[in-house]
């Protein structure tokens, strides 16, 4: 990430910690991110990884593309693919948040691109109430939703409560790509003062 995008998303991240009225070390103990780390990732002197700020998006009660972009008031929202956040992996897999971010919307369109052979890692569960949907354009996906693993090939679709620990790998021999909408429901951490 640039400079300028690390600043910004530190500041964003700053703001929502606040706004829910968590010191560090309270969304530190949330998300499973050390406090060193979030107060980096806050300064704008560290990248973080997709997964690092999806656990501190799901301890938010927020998403990942709240994080990494700014919230938009029109009513229409064309985003080009250049001004679409995407975050690529040292292992070549790319995850491209399609969804305009919204005032009071927590809602993300995924559009996820993964090598042969790669594991993306298991995410925390969101909030109750959350709720994702995914479908797979290309290649093979296993998503494991709690321990359990679900093969899903070109065309197949999955739907899982987001309340659950979700991780995902191909292990087929080709490209994948797959599509995810995500609903987070509110925040389901205890406040405490910052």
């Amino acid at each position: 990430m640039r400079d300028e995008l690390l600043d910004a998303l530190g500041s964003r991240l700053r703001a929502l910690r606040r706004e829910r009225e968590l010191s560090l070390d309270a969304l530190a103990g949330t998300s499973g991110v050390s406090r060193s780390m979030i107060s980096e990732i806050e300064r704008g002197a560290k990248a973080p990884t997709v997964l690092v700020l999806a656990r501190i998006a799901t301890a938010l009660g927020s998403t990942v593309s709240r994080l990494l972009g700014e919230d938009q008031a029109e009513r229409v929202v064309h985003t080009a693919r250049a001004e679409q956040p995407a975050v690529v992996a040292a292992t070549g897999w790319e995850r491209r948040v399609l969804s305009p971010n919204l005032a009071g919307v927590e809602f993300e369109f995924i559009r996820t691109f993964v090598p042969p052979g790669v594991e993306i890692g298991e995410f925390a569960a969101h909030a109750p109430g959350s709720r994702e949907y995914l479908a797979v354009e290309s290649g093979e996906l296993t998503v494991t939703v709690d321990g359990v693993p679900y093969l899903l090939r070109a065309g197949d679709s999955l739907f899982y409560t987001g309340d659950r620990t979700h991780a995902f790998a191909n292990t087929g021999p080709a490209e994948c790509v797959y599509y995810t909408v995500m609903h987070v429901a509110g925040p389901h951490i205890s406040q405490e003062s910052t």
